[in-house]
Formats: C-alpha cells, structure tokens, sequence
C-alpha cells in the first residue's frame, strides 16, 4: 500500500451557478445533512424556500458533499441527485477513478483520524470550519485498487445493513404517532390542544453557553452534565439547574415529525443557549411531554437555510396537545415500551457501524 496526500487524489469542485439563471429544483442545506449517514434524505426547493445568497455551489450524482463547519458532525454524504449547495459545503470527488475510487471516498472522510485530522485543523470557537488546503495534507494507506473495489463493496453492503435497522427504528416511530392519533387525533388539529405557554413554564434564563476553554477550566471536583441542542455534551463543576425539566433544542439539524428536537433533564446540570428550558407545569406530564415533541411536525415554527433555529417567539405558538393526566401517562408508558424495543434495534445498528470501523482498520484505511 502507498502512502498519499488527500489533496493528490481529491479535488473540490467549485462550479458555481447564476442564481438569476438557476437550472436546478433542488438544494442541500447543512440541515439536510445528518452526522455520519452517507444518504441524503431530505432537500429543499428554490421555488418554496427563501435561500440565502451563499447557495451558489453546484453538485453533481455521485459526488461526495462534506460539511466543512463543526466536521466533529462527520456530514458525509453522496448526493443522489443534481442540485445546489452553499459555498461552505465542499463537492469532492476522486482525481482518478484508477488511483482511489469515487465509491471509496465517503469512507476515507468517515474514518476517525480524518475526522481529528479536520477537527484539530479547524479554525473559529463558535464555529469552527477547516478549509479544502488543510484537509488535503492529510495522509492516509491507499490500497490497491483491487483491494478498495473488494473493500468499497463491503463498506456499502454493512451500510445497506445498517440503513436497514434505521428503517426498523423509524417505523417503530411511525407506530408510536399512529397510536398518539388514535388516542388524540392529529397534533396539530386537536380540541386538547393549549398554547404551550398553559403546559410549561419557559426559564430560557437559566441557560448560559461557555466556550471551550471555560469549560475545560471547569474540571475540578464534582462534576455536572453540560447541555446542548440534542443531549449532554459535556461535564463541569458548576450548574444552574437543579430539578427536572424539558429541554427543547433551538438550534437543530432538522425539525420533521420523528427528529430528536427534546430531552428530559433530572438533577444538577448547565443547559447552553442551544437549548430551551421547559419546566412542566402540574397538568402536563414530563415523559409524555417529551414523546410529545418526539412526534410533532415543527417545521413551520423554525427558519433558516443553513442551520434551522426555533425562536422562542415562534416556541410559544406551539400548541401543544394536553390530555388529562391519566391518558398521558397511558401513552407515555406506551412510549417506554418502544423506547426499549428501538434500544434493541439501536444496539444492532451500533454492531454493524463498528463493523464498518473495523473494515476500514482492516485495510489501514486510517492513519
């Protein structure tokens, strides 16, 4: 196996389109993109959407999309389609199909030390972004091309393995809104439905953000989980919560039916602004709350192109659907029961991704 530069075997494509004059339907905003899922599966439309002026950069089939912002979010995709994207996504794409293959390439962006090659590259705190000249002194073993046509084909078929379990996952969830519907009818179209104001009470100002280096000044003593927009992201000595509440993510990736957008805290913590601060009040229950908001369409709450947020203005004409107690607890004690039936599919779908890890190990994919 020879020894290579990223930059000798991958190049960004930069064409870029006249948007007075745009051919394509169709763009890939960062949002659109999920961490570590080489598959796009959604978009958005120019004929629907206000896009911003960066949206200039053109895509084609089979080209890989990577999102140079935050790349510890590993968004590795390959488009399926031709469309548009804005000027911080790269396009890539092998230099020579005979040298390393286009098929090939997702994976060399997936693996571990190309991720800490990017991050450690990365430049900005609160956003950090690597540029194309950084990611391609990056080397890695690139195999004979025989061997990374019997390793690409392996790759994509634990991949389809893998998006297999992600199916199973989804229609578990789609069992869970169908039982919400038949036990309270639409989300959006229920008599039961309060402003979410009448369930919760909104404490956004017990939220604070700290940057990297005030938290890692943060590390002596007893220790508290720290809070972003989908989960824990961190521990410190410090908190500003102590009780259980709803967390709301204000910042996220996507809002659709189904997203991970909530999440239930309990005890000491330190919730970032990333993140609303719910306190339930006595006629809403916490666990049905947050299965709630597991199965509510918020698309039209949120904006933006490149990130979509949900402003806590848009936040508080959420209604949100509020039962007696008794029949949210029934249906929350339904979600648990699926919560442990996805743990189960989720353990798999965590099988066959270090499957894909130790493939790549397997070639000296890695550094």
């Amino acid at each position: 196996m020879a020894r290579c530069r990223f930059g000798d075997v991958v190049k960004e494509i930069k064409n870029s389109i006249d948007r007075d004059n745009n051919p394509y339907d169709y763009y890939i905003a960062g949002g659109h993109m999920d961490s570590e899922d080489l598959h796009i599966h959604r978009r958005g439309s120019f004929k629907t959407d206000d896009v911003g002026p960066a949206f200039i950069r053109e895509f084609q089939k089979g080209q890989v999309l990577y999102g140079s912002r935050r790349t510890y979010l590993k968004k590795v995709a390959v488009a399926d389609f031709d469309g548009v994207t804005a000027n911080t996504t790269f396009v890539l794409e092998t230099k020579d199909e005979n040298v390393l293959l286009q098929s090939l390439l997702p994976f060399v962006m997936l693996s571990d030390s190309f991720t800490e090659w990017s991050i450690g590259k990365s430049k900005g705190s609160t956003n950090p972004y690597v540029l194309f000249s950084d990611l391609a002194d990056y080397e890695f073993e690139l195999p004979p091309i025989e061997k990374q046509r019997t390793l690409a084909k392996l790759l994509w078929e634990i991949d389809s393995t893998k998006c297999s379990y992600k199916d199973l996952i989804d229609k578990t969830d789609e069992v869970v809104k169908s039982q919400f519907i038949e036990m309270f009818g639409e989300p959006s179209k229920s008599d039961e439905a309060v402003p979410l104001e009448r369930a919760f009470e909104i404490r956004d100002d017990l939220r604070k953000p700290l940057n990297d280096v005030e938290r890692s000044q943060m590390k002596e003593g007893q220790l508290y989980p720290y809070y972003g927009a989908n989960g824990q992201v961190d521990t410190i000595n410090d908190y500003m919560i102590d009780g259980q509440a709803l967390c709301l993510a204000e910042d996220c990736g996507a809002y659709g039916a189904g997203d991970v957008t909530s999440y239930i805290i309990k005890g000491r913590s330190w919730v970032n602004n990333h993140a609303h601060v719910l306190f339930p009040r006595k006629e809403c229950d916490i666990e049905y709350a947050n299965a709630f908001f597991r199965i509510l369409d918020m698309s039209e709450y949120v904006s933006g192109t490149t990130r979509l947020k949900l402003t806590q203005g848009k936040m508080k004409e959420i209604p949100v659907v509020l039962p007696p107690m008794n029949e949210q607890r029934t249906f929350a004690d339904i979600v648990e029961q699926s919560d442990k039936s996805k743990f189960e599919l989720q353990y798999v779908k965590r099988n066959v991704k270090e499957m894909i890890t130790c493939s790549q190990k397997k070639i000296q994919l890695n550094r």
